[in-house]
């Protein structure tokens, strides 16, 4: 099977105040606005090798309005447009997105949308930011803790596996593992990846009957002490951390969890494994075996369960669920935490 998806390179959200949340990325994350168009606001981290990473479109909630994947070639991005509309899914080729051009958009069985392009626009950073380092695409932001990079995406859905299997059949994700609650057979957390990271591509199970909601999406810091240093920064300029800094047991990053003004949650993560394998077998972790916390010491705050739009009421798959379950069900990381 040809490889099909290299990386993710950007996510594209909504929020209510589009200015409050960009002036937190510049001023509080260490991001750099690059364009302003129809409404539209494009900005990047020092060290993304492409124009942008995160578009912030104005919307009534905060949501995900898509997340942008490039393919391995030219043929890749037109292969997957055909195996995604062979399962069933109909999407559409987009001409002249900001600095991609052609893409293919579609919205996944779980309602999320998901955009496909191989043509990008490499940063060419001015001389005032430019580095003395040929491979770095710019100077290293001056604001402590700033990322380097986009790094993953972690979206909710009512089925975990079936979400897994479609993405791994259709565009050729690698499972990389999963976690089932300690009181049932049921899985509450899944991880995927398109190249050697542990994941680019993370789901967790959603109670609601909204589809496309986002659990939160990540940046990436070379280090554990500029993570640790990020933490305090903001922590000093009145941004609460909602969870860490820890480690994840699934994947052994570094992490540490907060919000930006609209209540999407960000995450910051550094260090973990790469994984080669390309017949990786997937391990089934629960949480009580640190899936989310790797030293099982201290349990994961309930406003982590939150995903993006806001719910809007009890799911089917919450119907016949014996009732010692149901609040493992309605709230499945409560006692242990997610990986």
């Amino acid at each position: 099977m040809i490889k099909l998806l290299s990386h993710l390179s950007y996510v594209a959200i909504t929020t209510p105040d589009v200015e409050a949340s960009v002036t937190f990325y510049e001023e509080q994350v260490g991001l750099t606005v690059v364009d302003r168009i129809d409404g539209a606001v494009y900005l990047r981290c020092w060290g993304d090798y492409y124009a942008y990473s995160l578009v912030i479109l104005p919307g009534d909630e905060p949501s995900l309005a898509t997340m942008a994947w490039r393919t391995s070639s030219a043929e890749a991005l037109d292969e997957a447009a055909k195996r995604i509309e062979a399962s069933g899914v109909q999407g559409e080729w987009v001409e002249d997105v900001h600095k991609i051009g052609r893409a293919y958009r579609f919205t996944g069985p779980f309602g999320h949308s998901m955009t496909l392009h191989w043509d990008v626009t490499r940063h060419d950073a001015p001389g005032h930011v430019a580095s003395i380092y040929p491979d770095r695409p710019e100077k290293r932001s001056k604001i402590a803790g700033a990322p380097r990079q986009l790094d993953h995406v972690t979206v909710a859905a009512g089925d975990v596996d079936a979400f897994v299997q479609w993405y791994v059949d259709v565009l050729g994700f690698r499972f990389m593992a999963r976690t089932v609650l300690d009181e049932a057979p049921i899985s509450v957390f899944s991880v995927l990846t398109t190249n050697e990271k542990s994941h680019d591509l993370g789901v967790v199970l959603d109670g609601s009957s909204r589809a496309g909601r986002i659990n939160h999406y990540a940046f990436w810091v070379d280090t554990r002490e500029e993570l640790l240093i990020a933490a305090d920064t903001l922590m000093e300029n009145g941004t609460p951390i909602e969870y860490g800094p820890n480690i994840h047991g699934i994947g052994e990053q570094t992490f540490l969890y907060y919000r930006e003004p609209s209540s999407l949650r960000i995450e910051l993560n550094t260090g973990g494994y790469r994984n080669y394998v390309p017949d990786w077998v997937a391990n089934t972790w629960k949480p009580s075996q640190g899936s989310n916390n790797f030293y099982r010491n201290s349990a994961m705050p309930m406003s982590m369960t939150e995903s993006f739009p806001p719910a809007d009421g009890p799911s089917a798959t919450e119907e016949g669920v014996p009732d010692e379950i149901k609040d493992a069900l309605l709230n499945p990381y409560a006692q242990h935490g997610r990986g």
